[in-house]
This record gives C-alpha cells, structure tokens and sequence, in this order.
C-alpha cells in the first residue's frame, strides 16, 4: 500500500495480470505514483462491464515484476476496479488505468471491450480514468512505447479538469517509437465489425459455431480514431457513457 504522497494509481486489465502489457504499464506509472494492480487471474477479453454476483470473487496476491505485487482475481475487469476501489486500496485511488490491451479498442470496439470496462468503473467512481491499447494481437509484443505514452497522459490527467462521466480510450499504433507522429484527439469512428460465424465439427461430430468476423476501417472523417491509427498517431478519445439520444428525445417530447 502506499506509503507516501505520490498519487495512487489503480491498474487493471482484461487480458490477465500475467500478460506483459499490465507489467509494462505498472513498471512506467510506478515513476509518478505507487501503483496497486487488481487484475482477472485469467484471458477476460470482450467480457465489456460484465459483473460477477453469483460467485465469490477470490484474491491472491501476484508478482507483477521484482518491485510491483499485486492482486489476482477470480473475475472481470469491471469485479476488479470495482474490488480495487472498494476494497484493496485504503483510499481512493487518484487515478484508474486499464491496459495495456493487447489489439486496439477503437471505434465499436469500445462496446465490447473489457479494458475500457474496467476503467468504466472509475469513472463511475468520479475518478480520473483511462483505457489504453496497442494495436497488436501479439500477446508478445513489446508495450513499453504504449507504457511511455501512458505515463505521459497520466500525468497530464491529474492536471486536466476532466468532465464527470468522462474517461480517456487511448489507442498506440504498433509500429516503432520514432514512427509515431504524436497525440491526436479523436471521436469515435462509425466503423463496425462485419460479424459472420465458421460452422465447424468438434471431435465427436456435434456442430459448433467459431466467430470469425472482419472489422472494417472508416477513414473517411480525418477526425476519428480509425483514421490517426492507421495514420500512426497516438490516439485519445474522450468516451462518455450515457447512451441517451437527446436530439431524438426533444423530438419525442415535441410529439412528432
């Protein structure tokens, strides 16, 4: 726990708090603040603000790197933060950040994603929050330029009057440090996954059915988050939560 004035920093996943990119990260905000990391015990991925509250969640504490321990935990990402804020860290946490996700959690992807889940849930604690993610699939992949960038934009939002119910989805290319243009702040792309299923046979013959959809960019606004990704830039794209179609609602009540 912490035992000093630096800000406290709840850190959390979905892709498991033995995957690298949650070490990468821990290992870079450990350099403003003392870090707790609550993380699922396991591959939580597209599991978005899933809750557990039919079973016990389960903790155990977890080596992160030689200097971090943290907590493994037996659910969501959303469980986590939710365990993090409530119950492991003694006081609230200054700042949530979710990631680093391996594979972009841009445009629809927001929907299901259980990294920007899990920083949901700060932010519904009125805390300053971020969902980060590079856009690689490779649970091999090297994050320290993410974790760099992360470092930079935590820093930057225990500075920023960030609007309640507001949270940061960041997105890093994968591609090289010195390939990376710089920041841009976006709006979320339209774009959509084209879903279609491959049916298959499992050994005994029964039929299962194995998602193998195709996401689709749209470049076509210069002002989305598709478009800075595919032009590498760093992408940060305030996300707000509350799902009302207040246009369309005037309308309502104007009894069209």
């Amino acid at each position: 726990m912490p035992q000093d004035n630096r800000p406290l920093i709840l850190i959390t996943n979905d892709d498991g708090i033995d995957s690298k990119g949650i070490r990468q990260l821990a290992e870079s905000l450990s350099k403003m603040g003392e870090v707790i990391v609550v993380a699922p015990d396991r591959q939580m991925s597209a599991v978005s603000n899933a809750v557990t509250i039919q079973n016990p969640l389960r903790v155990k504490k977890y080596r992160v790197s030689d200097a971090i321990v943290g907590y493994a935990v037996t659910g969501t990402p959303a469980d986590c933060a939710k365990l993090g804020i409530n119950a492991i860290c003694e006081r609230k946490p200054d700042l949530v950040v979710s990631g680093i996700n391996h594979g972009q959690n841009n445009a629809i992807n927001v929907l299901y994603s259980g990294t920007v889940g899990g920083a949901v849930e700060g932010m519904l604690a009125e805390i300053p929050s971020m969902a980060i993610s590079v856009g690689s699939h490779d649970v091999d992949y090297d994050c320290e330029t993410a974790a760099e960038y992360a470092l930079e934009l935590a820093q930057k939002m225990l500075k920023l009057n960030i609007p309640k119910g507001t949270l940061f989805n960041v997105n890093v290319p994968a591609v090289e440090k010195d390939k990376i243009k710089g920041i841009r702040y976006t709006e979320q792309s339209p774009a959509i996954w084209q879903d279609s299923y491959e049916k298959r046979k499992d050994p005994f013959g029964r039929e299962y059915y194995w998602f193998s959809g195709r996401y689709e960019e749209n470049l076509q606004n210069t002002d989305t988050d598709d478009y800075a990704l595919f032009n590498n830039y760093v992408s940060v794209t305030p996300i707000k939560m509350d799902f009302t179609d207040k246009v369309f609602l005037s309308e309502l009540k104007n009894g069209i």
